[in-house]
């Protein structure tokens, strides 16, 4: 909450999404339903290797990477593991990303 940032226990109270680890069979159904119970706008960041790419798991049977295949992704943070200031700048590119949506939508 110090950065303005607050993490909420629901996705109906969410601005932002944000993905992290390999996106499994399993995990993408999941995914996709945050996403949809997520209200718009919404913004969604996908964090680290797995997510943006696939990384060590690409042709892997059990994962569906890139992320942006299957719901739209406004940030990529990439890195394996992604550094903290990498986290932090894609959040901060996500707010502003947020308020260009919010913005657009008032005209």
């Amino acid at each position: 909450e110090r950065f303005g940032v607050k993490v909420v226990g629901t996705p109906r109270h969410a601005d932002i999404l944000l993905v992290t680890g390999p996106v499994t069979d399993q995990s993408l159904e999941r995914v996709k339903l945050i996403y949809e119970q997520t209200p718009d706008p919404k913004v969604v960041i996908a964090v680290g290797a797995c997510p943006t790419g696939g990384s060590v798991f690409y042709e892997s049977p059990f994962t569906n990477a890139p992320l942006d295949k299957h719901i739209p992704v406004d940030v990529f943070v990439p890195g394996c593991p992604p550094r903290p200031e990498a986290i932090l700048y894609g959040v901060v590119l996500g707010l502003e990303k947020l308020i260009k949506k919010i913005e657009g939508e008032k005209e």
